[in-house]
């Protein structure tokens, strides 16, 4: 069983940053109007890869604010939809190897835990051989913006991020620093446990 690291306060608040790749994972605490779910579907979608979007699976919210399957997929892309009760806007998509990660996730924020604590229950749960993770890289892309014109597809001012996730990698296994250092530069989140993942981001604006 492979130990994972402790969580510092600058790796948890980065967390908290991410809106929907790791801890925005459940409806929100009030209930907002949901969008049709064509349009959801849409929208969520936006975050894959062009040729990755019409077999990728979608879940969004039904009626009730709850997680549904909107669409099944037929490929490995498993994209999510914008939780209207939440606050900004933004959709992600990820490889299906995650998907028992990203479930876990869902299942511990819908019972009201923060995001430190669900970082933590998932680590250890996959330390203990109990989680499911990606055995290859795998990819999460989220996108953020200022909305979606389902009258247009697009996505307003959308910004998107890539993440790729690489269990248990380390700065000595990887060659990547473990801190960002200037735009575009990959480097390597919690490091040596079950989440670690490198993180690219774009300069927003280009």
């Amino acid at each position: 069983m492979r130990k994972s690291l402790p969580l510092n306060r600058a790796a948890v608040l980065l967390l908290l940053a991410l809106p929907l790749g790791l801890t925005r994972c459940g409806p929100g605490d009030s209930q907002a109007q949901m969008a049709p779910a064509g349009e959801q579907i849409a929208s969520a979608v936006q975050a894959a890869p062009s040729d990755m979007r019409d077999g990728a699976r979608v879940l969004g919210f039904d009626a009730d604010g709850k997680w549904t399957e909107l669409r099944a997929g037929t490929n490995q892309m498993v994209c999510l939809a914008d939780n209207p009760n939440r606050e900004g806007w933004s959709v992600a998509c990820y490889h299906a190897s995650l998907d028992p990660y990203m479930a876990m996730g869902r299942e511990l924020r819908a019972q009201g835990l923060g995001a430190g604590e669900i970082t933590t229950r998932r680590f250890e749960a996959a330390d203990a051989g109990e989680l499911s993770m990606p055995e290859a890289p795998a990819a999460l892309y989220v996108m953020s913006g200022d909305g979606f014109d389902p009258a247009a597809g697009e996505v307003e001012n959308g910004f998107t991020r890539y993440v790729l996730y690489t269990p248990y990698a380390t700065a000595e296994s990887t060659g990547l620093a473990t801190a960002p250092s200037g735009a575009l530069q990959p480097w390597l989140m919690f490091p040596g446990t079950a989440g670690a993942h490198v993180m690219i981001t774009p300069p927003q604006g280009n």
